[in-house]
């Protein structure tokens, strides 16, 4: 299992083997005291990490979902939690409501939906990252993206699992819109058969 702990002995262990490398090969040692401030540095959060405390604290949603673009959307709510992690380097997000699935019968019905988020800027990337799971599938789906301040819009784009089509990973692409102090707009879209559509628009509100 990955562990913050390993992934930073493992860079002062890299750090040592160029040191010993250099001195093997009699070249002059890398400049540690630059490489500890740059390790500091990319571990450090900084304003790009800021911009999401924007989405610390509680909300209200409601969701509509087209599972078939020609029908009227399928409607829910719930509700989301937002907590900055560990001096705010991380964010983790938790979703919970009711989904509308179709059941044995064809008929829609009422299920209880679970998800976490944990998002992030990573430092040595330069790229926003959002990671999810929930309760209706087994599979990790990671995105990366980037923010335009000009347009207080996220887009985040990746692979997921489809249960369609499980040996194809499916292009998703998420957008987030900031549109007030208190209350944002997160669409998602898939690509299926070489086109891109809207299969969800998630309304959040800040709850008072």
């Amino acid at each position: 299992m990955h562990h913050p702990v390993a992934r930073t002995v493992s860079l002062l262990a890299g750090i040592l083997a160029l040191t010993v490398a250099a001195r093997a090969e009699d070249k002059p040692a890398p400049d540690m005291k630059a490489m500890m401030e740059m390790m500091e540095k990319m571990g450090s959060p900084n304003e790009n990490h800021k911009l999401l405390d924007y989405f610390v604290g509680a909300w209200d949603y409601r969701m509509k979902m087209w599972m078939d673009p020609s029908a009227p959307p399928q409607e829910s709510s719930g509700s989301v939690e937002c907590k900055s992690v560990w001096g705010g380097r991380y964010f983790h997000t938790d979703h919970t409501g009711k989904m509308e699935m179709p059941g044995p019968d064809g008929k829609p019905v009422a299920r209880e939906f679970i998800g976490a988020a944990l998002n992030g800027y990573n430092n040595m990337k330069q790229r926003f990252f959002a990671a999810w799971i929930d309760n209706m599938s087994t599979g990790l789906t990671v995105l990366e993206g980037a923010y335009d301040a000009t347009k207080k819009v996220f887009t985040y784009s990746g692979e997921m699992d489809c249960p369609m089509t499980p040996n194809v990973p499916m292009k998703v692409r998420e957008v987030i819109t900031i549109t007030g102090p208190d209350q944002y707009l997160f669409e998602w879209h898939e690509r299926r058969d070489g086109k891109e559509r809207r299969t969800m628009e998630i309304t959040y509100t800040r709850r008072k």
